[in-house]
């Protein structure tokens, strides 16, 4: 597969994963806008934070390591692709083992709520880890659907189970609220099961097809899909440990202010819920525009760049591409950035007074949702300047790298407890913004030196133009004296007037943005919303990028 067509593939699966992640966010939002009404706090609280740590942990660890070595390239032949299939059901034994760990830590070492307030405690952990479990089953074609640009397949499984996940909360909420946690926790057992379903279903209708024929899949039989010999690539599997210690890493710094509400108990099962409403709210645009895009073009990076090599020993024209993807890419993620953290700051407190009520808008989820939104711009850069760092780096480069990994998850679980105890929530979102400052130098220092020795500065995209961020300045000024002197006790019509002025000033942003990123606008167009690029030759992108 060319350059060209990795490019194509890659920007058509981020644009549907963009349109997934938006659905998924938005039902999310509002099921947690529906459930707010009918259940406490503290359920919220037990459910959001501590059951969904269990699932995200035992899911992560089991999986993502596998999920980045054998996505790093080059799988192409019939043999290498059954070990590949081999490897990835090592997920499912792993999976089982995290789960009787973790089940054994949230049941004994554990604070059990008390269950006249969350009733159903044990149950639900013990169902939300077989739920963990029972979606590694999927494991080895997912990544075999990703592998090969199935770019549909991904959204429509996971819409399926999503709509079926809603539609089940919201009816057991309104029909048996006494269920408990049971009614989370059944929900969560169908999504994993639905996706389970249709991949298994799409596989062995694709198996042997003459679809499949015709692509050249490397696999021919449903058979082919289960573990055989020959047996794993020792290459792939040592790439495999070196990511599954860095995938420890991650996990606490992604959820690490979670690991601290659950293992030191800062805070109250209530006031976890309200800060994990508000963190919910607060990033569901960087996880439905930064965490799709971080995610396919992690993959185009990857096909495109020879891991552990330098750029003078690679082919230049594929060194050019990435190049410039990657400054536009950095262009795109700080523009957006920049607007979340300049509009969220202003509209913070109608924001949560519009969807919680008094519950959230009274105490400090004001404060925390305007906290976040500076921390969202952090997190835009880190997850572009990390999906080519991960992409292009040598396994012993990676190996270095778990050792900052390591002294970022102390000092981050350390700057969490220390912060919470000073600053409440918000403590542990100047952590995160702390943490991820420092993971942003070492990705750029990375990427600065990939790049000396060659003329492709892709860094510039972290440079916006004057006029962009004068109109920047000037919307934060202006709304943040709109939001003094109309919002929110004034009633709706000056709320309103108060919607109208940051639509000013946003439309006056898009306008600087749209006379002074032509280029960042035309990578826009033709890249993420396009479903197709045409018959662009290689050369031609390379013109049309730079």
């Amino acid at each position: 597969m060319s350059s060209e067509e990795v490019l194509k593939n890659a920007s058509t699966l981020a644009s549907y994963n963009v349109l997934l992640q938006v659905m998924f966010r938005v039902l999310t939002f509002l099921l947690n806008a529906f459930t707010l009404r009918f259940v406490s706090k503290e359920l919220i609280g037990v459910v959001n934070v501590r059951l969904s740590l269990l699932y995200s942990t035992l899911v992560f660890l089991s999986r993502e390591a596998f999920r980045k070595a054998c996505l790093s390239g080059g799988s192409g032949t019939n043999h290498s692709w059954r070990q590949v299939i081999n490897l990835l059901w090592l997920t499912l034994p792993l999976g089982v083992l995290w789960a009787i760990l973790l089940v054994s830590v949230w049941l004994w070492l554990l604070e059990v709520p008390d269950p006249h307030t969350v009733p159903y405690y044990g149950p639900a952990v013990f169902l939300f880890a077989l739920s963990g479990v029972q979606e590694l089953l999927a494991e080895p074609l997912w990544v075999l659907a990703q592998a090969h640009m199935f770019l549909r397949l991904k959204v429509v499984a996971e819409s399926l189970a999503m709509i079926a996940k809603c539609s089940i909360t919201v009816v057991l909420v309104v029909s048996v609220r006494e269920w408990g946690l049971y009614i989370f926790s059944v929900a969560h057992l169908v999504y994993t099961g639905l996706l389970v379903l249709c991949y298994a279903v799409y596989f062995i209708r694709f198996l042997g097809s003459k679809e499949a024929i015709n692509k050249s899949f490397p696999l021919h039989r449903a058979a082919d899909l289960l573990p055989c010999r020959p047996l794993v690539d020792r290459t792939l599997a040592r790439l495999t440990w070196s990511f599954f210690k860095q995938s420890f890493l991650k996990q606490i710094l992604t959820e690490g202010e979670r690991y601290v509400m659950t293992f030191l108990n800062v805070l109250s099962f209530g006031d976890q819920g309200v800060y994990d409403i508000v963190n919910n709210l607060g990033s569901m645009v960087a996880r439905f525009i930064f965490l799709p895009i971080e995610e396919s073009f992690y993959i185009f990076f990857a096909k495109v760049l020879e891991r552990g090599r330098d750029v003078r020993s690679q082919k230049q024209e594929e060194v050019a591409i990435a190049a410039d993807v990657l400054e536009c890419l950095l262009k795109l993620v700080l523009v957006i950035g920049l607007i979340i953290t300049v509009f969220g700051y202003a509209f913070s407190h109608l924001a949560l007074d519009i969807y919680g009520g008094s519950l959230l808008s009274s105490g400090a989820g004001p404060t925390l949702l305007r906290c976040y939104s500076c921390y969202v711009l952090l997190l835009a850069v880190n997850g572009v300047t990390e999906c080519f760092v991960f992409a292009a780096m040598s396994q012993q480069e990676v190996d270095k790298y778990n050792l900052v990994m390591l002294a970022l998850s102390m000092s981050f679980l350390l700057l969490s407890y220390l912060l919470t105890w000073w600053a409440g929530g918000v403590g542990f979102i100047l952590a995160n913004c702390l943490n991820m400052g420092l993971r942003i130098l070492h990705s750029l220092f990375y990427i600065h030196n990939y790049f000396h020795s060659c003329q492709w500065k892709p860094l510039r995209g972290l440079l916006p133009s004057p006029l962009l961020l004068l109109a920047l300045a000037v919307s934060a000024i202006i709304t943040a004296v709109s939001e003094s002197v109309f919002c929110c006790d004034g009633g709706w019509l000056l709320r309103l007037v108060h919607i109208g002025i940051g639509a000013v000033c946003l439309l006056g942003v898009l306008v600087a943005v749209l006379f002074t990123e032509t280029r960042l606008i035309h990578f826009v167009r033709t890249q993420l919303f396009r479903k197709r690029l045409g018959q662009h030759s290689f050369k031609a992108m390379s013109q049309i990028l730079g």
